[in-house]
């Protein structure tokens, strides 16, 4: 997949894009993309602050005016600001010209999960504050990681095995982390939640850039009906699939196969995924709906390009399933399809 990048606008069109390209500036010296946004709205509406590259130093933040972004331009470049501790920006208009193929936009992205009208589907913004998502991250990330062929996995409470998409429910790897359990006792506070509802899975997955998922259902014998995923560091789009046919799909699938598909035999949606962001799947959601996030460095959403961040890390919450699935969607159900062989 080629590499995306920022180019000068030509000559003479520098004032009418809104987006600037500004170096010595981001998380990796200490500055936060809402620090960066906050600063920088007071030259007009930041529709966006996205990684320039992977190195944490260089942010492209989207105007949604191209005349804020000259102001800025003016008011900012080669010149200390004592917002963003004192440091000189070096800035210059910018506009993202992304290969064609990093970008999905044969389908449109939602905001918001009522856009999407699946059943059980749910998104709940801001779920957890910057500062509570830095802790997690740090929490983490002093914690052994596994590694798969293009990302890093942790298991708590019971690991999940990819080779079978299913848990071992007799190894107990034991409670689930304390660093979780405001986050746990957040999800409880939810609308529709079970009172009795005890998660006891969790698996941390990190991304890097341009690494996705591939579409799956997660397997119905493994785990209940309610499944929590929470995103930090990045953002991602995520693509949900219903077969209408109502025939089964293979638990595990690939990109290539899904690129055959008759449109007219599966429905698809997406949503895109926002940093400290909670994703509940329930129901039809959980039961019928192939989810998966595209292999993509960049996503367009809404006629925005957003870029990836150097990672994107997921926890996603389970409760481990002690007898067979009895869900109303046989057509997905490994449980009904063994009981019908």
């Amino acid at each position: 997949m080629g590499m995306p990048r920022f180019v000068r606008p030509k000559e003479g069109d520098a004032e009418s894009s809104p987006n600037l390209y500004v170096a010595n500036c981001g998380p990796a010296v200490g500055l936060s993309y809402d620090t960066i946004a906050s600063v920088f709205s007071s030259f007009g509406e930041v529709k966006g602050v996205y990684a320039a590259d992977e190195s944490g130093a260089r942010v492209i933040v989207s105007f949604l005016e191209s005349t804020s972004a000259h102001s800025a331009f003016k008011a900012l470049n080669g010149r200390p600001c004592p917002h963003l501790g004192g440091r000189s920006l070096h800035i210059r208009h910018a506009i993202l010209q992304p290969p064609s193929s990093t970008v999905n936009d044969s389908v449109p992205v939602s905001l918001i999960a009522s856009d999407l009208n699946i059943p059980g589907l749910y998104l709940f913004h801001d779920f957890i504050s910057a500062k509570e998502e830095e802790e997690l991250l740090q929490a983490v990330d002093n914690r052994p990681w596994k590694s798969l062929s293009k990302r890093r996995v942790q298991h708590y409470g019971y690991e999940f095995c990819y080779d079978t998409r299913n848990v071992d429910s007799k190894q107990h790897l034991g409670a689930l982390p304390a660093f979780v359990s405001f986050i746990l006792t957040r999800v409880s506070s939810l609308p529709d939640i079970p009172a009795n509802l005890v998660l006891d899975q969790l698996t941390v997955n990190e991304y890097p850039p341009g690494v996705g998922l591939s579409p799956h259902i997660d397997t119905h014998s493994a785990f209940e009906g309610l499944i929590f995923s929470l995103s930090l560091a990045g953002p991602c789009i995520m693509e949900f699939r219903r077969y209408t046919t109502g025939s089964w799909v293979p638990k595990i699938a690939s990109v290539s196969d899904m690129k055959d598909e008759n449109p007219e035999e599966v429905s698809r949606k997406a949503i895109y995924l926002p940093p400290r962001s909670m994703l509940i799947l329930s129901g039809e959601a959980r039961y019928a709906w192939h989810h998966y996030i595209p292999h993509h460095k960049i996503d367009k959403v809404k006629e925005t390009l957003i870029r990836r961040g150097s990672r994107r890390v997921s926890f996603t919450f389970r409760k481990v399933r002690r007898g067979p699935c009895g869900c109303e969607f046989p057509q997905c159900c490994d449980s009904q399809r063994e009981e019908a062989g």
